[in-house]
């Protein structure tokens, strides 16, 4: 049985000679994996196999099985074309790292049509941002996934409660007895980083990179945190190079 749905490409693996794997997260069915056939062979070239970059968003026609764990595709275009997203290094390479988080949170494949919608509408956000609020993406975007899993940081922020304690995740009034915690500048930016709701906002932060790479990895230690087996991202190096 057919159906039809919306998917995110998060990542691609090459299988023979002609073929990939690719991981999608889709609206209909969250996260599955697709065997797609003969697109990187010469007589169809490269065009179908462009399809499939991290981070393209696609209209897909897909056979489903609960049963199975390997998919197919029955027909696939592009649900948008990006401007700069899968052409421009430093949009790209935030993209890459948006979708290796992203894949590293999702532990079972059923759907989060809220996730999806917010993922998606991220993605085109980042293709429109300007330079500065392009710098804070991966910022706004590694606050704000906790949500749709259970375990984002609760802003409650004032005179007294200066202290962010990544195990808890809310702010406190002493440093905790242990290493995980935020504290200073640091922990007032990253409360007001908490209330952007919109990446367009991220244009009033002026921060420069060492500011950004520190709070960007305290972050992710938070993800270590409250993520079994969360381990290290690949992308992370190349991230911290192109910004």
């Amino acid at each position: 049985m057919t159906h039809k749905t919306k998917g995110i490409v998060l990542r691609s693996i090459k299988y023979g000679e002609t073929s990939l794997v690719v991981n999608i997260y889709t609206e209909l069915f969250g996260l599955q994996a697709y065997m797609v056939n003969g697109v990187r062979s010469a007589k169809k070239g490269a065009a179908k196999a462009n399809l499939f970059q991290v981070g393209a968003m696609l209209d897909l026609l897909v056979y489903h099985s609960d049963t199975k764990p390997m998919q197919r595709l029955k027909e696939f275009t592009w649900l948008h074309l990006y401007n700069n997203v899968l052409s421009d290094v430093i949009k790209n390479s935030i993209a890459l790292y948006m979708m290796e988080l992203l894949q590293k949170c999702l532990k079972q494949p059923e759907p989060n049509t809220d996730l999806y919608h917010f993922c998606e509408e991220a993605l085109l956000q980042l293709d429109q941002s300007g330079k500065t609020a392009t710098a804070n993406f991966t910022l706004f975007f590694t606050l704000q996934l906790p949500y749709f899993f259970g375990f984002r940081i609760t802003d409650n922020y004032d005179e007294t409660h200066t202290v962010l304690d990544l195990a808890e995740g809310i702010f406190v009034e002493q440093p905790p007895n242990h290493l995980h915690f935020i504290e200073g500048a640091p922990a007032a930016l990253t409360s007001q980083l908490l209330r952007v709701m919109q990446p367009y906002e991220l244009d009033q932060f002026k921060l420069n990179q060492q500011t950004r790479r520190a709070l960007l990895l305290r972050y992710l230690d938070y993800y270590a945190l409250h993520i079994q087996e969360f381990g290290q991202l690949k992308t992370i190096a190349v991230l911290h190079e192109v910004l």
